[in-house]
């Protein structure tokens, strides 16, 4: 597994990324899904303050407490900087679960902050939030995972492997090949869709997609599917899943996605069932 997510608009979302152990959002029933796997993520990633988004903390912190997992495995909060509705809850967990038997660590992070995951020799996997328009007055976050890559450099290209590898051996691996940061996943939490510019170059788009028909939008805090359409056209990102979509739609979702088939012609195009999620 890599991915297992669940999304239904207005009452619950979470994803877990399983490569790097990590929760992003954590809304209801997220500790009762994943069960025994609530020790397995060691970070949450909080996108915005909304219930639907951070209500499940709780019931996680509650079980790797109590139940017969590993209670010194430590977990760690990210989250907007200034957000007073997640800070406000995090402190009442505080104040409610006072003899904690596990490190329970928040923190407020800015806009393009790094946040290193995993660092071994010259390989580094990292988050970078970057800021994103949902709810006035809230500071929301989407979030890009990073690994860094090397790729050789253009006077090597097309060379022979064997001939490469003499070099590497006689010059160093600097001498031959660059590094690079690669975006390899962007999640976009709830938010207006996201530029074209900022998704560019990843290669998995988590994007929310709450309308699947913008005509049933009435506040302009949502995305809609024809506006995703058009920024995954422009940015070239050929993997997408699209997720937060609303309960409206449930029974219709194919039909309607089916329209755009044309338009997303050579796009790995998934998404998450409001009522069964998607585990991939």
């Amino acid at each position: 597994m890599i991915l297992w997510i669940y999304s239904k608009a207005l009452f619950s979302t979470w994803v877990y990324y399983a490569p790097e152990r990590i929760l992003f959002d954590a809304g209801e029933g997220v500790a009762t899904a994943m069960m025994s796997r609530v020790y397995a993520f060691r970070r949450i990633f909080l996108t915005h303050g909304h219930v639907d988004h951070i209500s499940g903390i709780w019931n996680i912190i509650n079980t790797r407490n109590n139940a017969m997992g590993d209670r010194e495995k430590p977990l760690e909060v990210y989250y907007p900087k200034g957000n007073r509705a997640i800070e406000s809850y995090l402190n009442f967990i505080r104040r409610a679960n006072p003899d904690l038997r596990f490190s329970f660590t928040t923190h407020p992070i800015e806009d393009r902050e790094k946040v290193f995951l995993r660092k071994a020799g010259s390989f580094k996997r990292f988050v970078v939030p970057f800021r994103t328009k949902h709810t006035s007055g809230e500071k929301s976050f989407g979030y890009h995972v990073y690994e860094t890559r090397r790729k050789l450099k253009k006077e090597y290209v097309g060379m022979d492997p064997r001939k490469i590898a003499s070099l590497v051996k006689e010059l160093g691996q600097d001498e031959i090949t660059y590094e690079y940061e690669q975006k390899i996943l962007t999640i976009s939490g709830d938010s207006l869709v996201l530029d074209p510019e900022e998704v560019k170059g990843t290669e998995l788009l988590i994007h929310e997609c709450t309308f699947l028909n913008s005509k049933d939008r009435r506040i302009k805090n949502h995305a809609s599917i024809e506006e995703v359409v058009e920024t995954i056209k422009k940015s070239g990102v050929k993997n997408v899943i699209l997720y937060h979509i609303s309960t409206r739609y449930i029974g219709k979702i194919d039909k309607i996605i089916k329209k755009y088939e044309k338009d997303l012609e050579g796009v790995n195009l998934r998404v998450v069932d409001p009522n069964k999620g998607l585990i991939i």
